[in-house]
């Protein structure tokens, strides 16, 4: 059994609180648009961490992390990237590859809208954690706790880390 705490979009700005929601997982999953190294550091100090850059990630997280992740944890087949869009709305770029070879927990960031959808065409489950930031336009900062237990995925809870503060930003 692994204690999952997954988080996207914190664009430079990661929340106290974020230790303390995460206190009792085993590892933490970041969906891309770290902002810097800092925020991959002090997660990576917290507990083990994979992630995917994101579209606004520079140089230093880039070459330490992925485009795309694909990997088997306990008996669930993932894959993960920035933008992957959701169920009935892919991103083009992955469309073709998930239909392929559909993963059984597909998670994705950048929208900053939190969901939790089942794909009936696919069988696999999309999670996007909304935003854990302060920079984009969601108004609500947003992490998602959850267990993997063999082949099982349970125990989902969003988190919410309080209003988003400082100005709204355009999405990229």
């Amino acid at each position: 059994m692994k204690r999952i705490g997954l988080i996207s979009d914190t664009h430079n700005y990661l929340d106290d609180a974020v230790f303390k929601h995460f206190e009792n997982c085993d590892e933490i999953w970041h969906a891309g648009d770290f902002g810097t190294a800092a925020i991959s550091d002090k997660l990576k100090a917290f507990k083990p961490l994979r992630g995917v850059y994101g579209n606004i990630d520079g140089y230093d997280i880039r070459s330490e992390f992925p485009e795309k992740l694909r990997f088997t944890c306990e008996e669930v087949d993932v894959y993960m990237v920035h933008i992957g869009g959701y169920p009935g709305h892919y991103a083009p770029a992955i469309r073709q590859e998930l239909f392929a070879d559909p993963p059984k927990l597909f998670i994705s960031g950048h929208s900053h809208i939190l969901k939790v959808i089942y794909d009936d065409k696919l069988k696999c489950l999309h999670m996007n954690p909304g935003a854990a930031g302060n920079h984009g336009w969601h108004k609500v900062r947003t992490l998602i706790r959850f267990v993997i237990d063999g082949k099982d995925m349970k125990q989902c809870e969003v988190i919410e880390l309080g209003k988003r503060t400082g100005r709204v930003q355009p999405e990229m």
